[in-house]
């Protein structure tokens, strides 16, 4: 399967968790997952430092959301997606989406690595924007020129 099939499947669940989501209501983190909410997504905030978010309960760990969710999008960064991915793999969590604009080059091949080895199906380095249906013309423009360049979502 292709980083496009594999991101297609993601978006056809309906309980996901979005993990690293911002307190600051500004930011992209933020304004994605507003974006899940209006698309009628069951998301779930995962932030070890906020109470609620977007008016939602927010949970320290993925393993920690009951009832649990079908993904994960992991919107952090270094070393914390590692510890997200293991959390998953406990949670019995086995779609991640792994946060990015630039697509597989930025995702280390360990944490691929370890995702195949956790029997977890990973998109990585994707933008979830660049396969909504009806995005703005900035993320259409994003995955028009993606595409061009990367058969993987072709």
């Amino acid at each position: 399967m292709t980083a496009r099939t594999h991101a297609e499947a993601f978006l056809r669940l309906h309980r996901i968790a979005v993990v690293g989501v911002s307190r600051k209501s500004r930011s992209f983190s933020r304004m994605l997952f507003r974006e899940f909410l209006k698309r009628e997504y069951d998301a779930v905030p995962v932030n070890p430092a906020a109470r609620d978010i977007e008016d939602r309960p927010c949970f320290a760990r993925v393993q920690e959301i009951d009832p649990p969710v079908e993904g994960v999008l992991i919107m952090t960064t270094g070393d914390a997606i590692k510890t997200v991915l293991a959390d998953c793999a406990a949670a019995d969590v086995k779609r991640v989406w792994i946060y990015g604009i630039l697509g597989p080059s930025r995702i280390p091949e360990d944490t691929i690595r370890y995702c195949d080895e956790q029997s977890l199906t990973v998109v990585p380095g994707y933008c979830p924007f660049m396969f909504f249906p009806e995005a703005g013309w900035m993320h259409r423009a994003h995955a028009w020129m993606a595409r061009r360049m990367d058969k993987e979502l072709r």
